[in-house]
């Protein structure tokens, strides 16, 4: 998959229909929207853009926003990101899309007008069709639709809601039912409530994160409990609490390496094995860590029972498979280290329930 960032593509966001750059783009057929976790919606989506594209020999093409349009607008209030532009990458090529293009949203870009867009996704990326959900509206003030652009001289295909026929009981998705709406927002709520295996059948796969490991604060190192401090790239993730996962380490083309994490290891100390080939098993604290008052600091920390490994820069991908509990405030460090010994042994007993 190519991703082009939308300034690359065009010489002015403001492109008139007498321009005459031209256009990089093969012919295409696109669909807009912030595809946040790429869910079994979405999928739907890619799927009929794919289909349209065989069927008129055009390229596959999605065009995403970054920031999310709510970021732009108020950061603090925006919705947890479920995918960072990363992982989004990562999962469209998997899903079929050939051709990326992200559009910057700044002040420029929501001052469009909806001929202005138009212009641009016809004269500049060379779309000939565009697969829509039946809500879609665009530009300035959202005065652009799907009709406008079938107007303008465009084929667009709508595709409707996509729903999920389960009716879980043991769900705590108060909405979840025969003719629920698969949206981020119920992934989401989900999530939160840790409900994965929920969240998970929305998704269509396990949810992960992936991430570069950085320098931390070094405290677990202090209470004998060392983790890997993962990158999170989003204003705050969509998840909290403490949760068992599966480890891989991942190549530059995001390929997994085989062994990657137990390869590195000293002293014998090769760590747990994770639940899927070449993982290493470990206990995750994703949060605001209330005991060691780092206010609005979201982090992922990842301890590996028994592994004793330099992590540093690895590019990791951390599949979560169980929620234990919420973040809790410990009175000092000595009870922070009780507690974490606590879920470590509880965590690991899960563990071996499950090989």
């Amino acid at each position: 998959m190519k991703t082009y960032f939308l300034e690359q593509l065009i010489s002015s966001p403001h492109a008139s229909s007498t321009d005459t750059v031209p256009v990089e783009l093969a012919a295409c057929v696109l669909t807009i929207g912030n595809f946040d976790g790429v869910h079994l919606g979405h999928q739907a989506m890619l799927a009929q853009v794919r289909e349209i594209a065989h069927t008129q020999n055009l390229g596959a093409a999605v065009m995403i926003f970054e920031p999310q349009p709510r970021e732009f607008f108020a950061p603090a209030k925006a919705p947890a990101r479920l995918t960072n532009l990363a992982e989004k990458q990562a999962l469209l090529a998997e899903y079929g899309v050939e051709t990326l293009i992200v559009a910057g949203f700044d002040t420029e870009f929501r001052s469009l007008s909806a001929q202005a867009f138009a212009d641009i996704l016809a004269k500049r990326l060379n779309v000939k069709a565009l697969v829509l959900g039946d809500d879609f509206h665009f530009g300035h003030d959202r005065t652009g639709d799907s009709q406008f652009l079938r107007s303008y001289g465009l084929d667009v295909t709508n595709l409707h809601t996509v729903t999920d026929n389960s009716n879980d009981s043991d769900s705590v998705d108060t909405i979840d039912n025969d003719a629920a709406r698969i949206s981020s927002t119920r992934v989401r709520d989900l999530l939160l409530a840790g409900d994965l295996q929920a969240a998970n059948r929305l998704l269509g796969r396990d949810y992960a994160i992936t991430g570069v490991v950085v320098r931390g604060d070094q405290i677990g190192r202090t209470i004998d409990f060392p983790t890997a401090n993962i990158d999170l790239q989003r204003i705050k993730p969509a998840l909290y609490g403490i949760f068992a996962v599966d480890v891989v380490s991942l190549d530059d083309n995001g390929n997994v390496i085989a062994d990657g994490l137990t390869a590195l290891a000293t002293d014998g100390h090769t760590g747990v094995a994770g639940l899927r080939p070449h993982s290493v098993f470990g206990t995750a604290n994703i949060g605001k860590r209330p005991s060691v008052d780092k206010g609005d600091d979201w982090r992922l920390e990842v301890h590996f029972p028994q592994l004793q490994a330099d992590l540093y820069g690895l590019n990791l991908h951390v599949r979560f498979l169980h929620f234990l509990h919420g973040e809790r405030r410990y009175d000092g460090l000595e009870a922070l280290k009780a507690g974490i010994h606590q879920d470590v042994a509880d965590l690991l007993e899960w563990r071996d329930k499950q090989i």
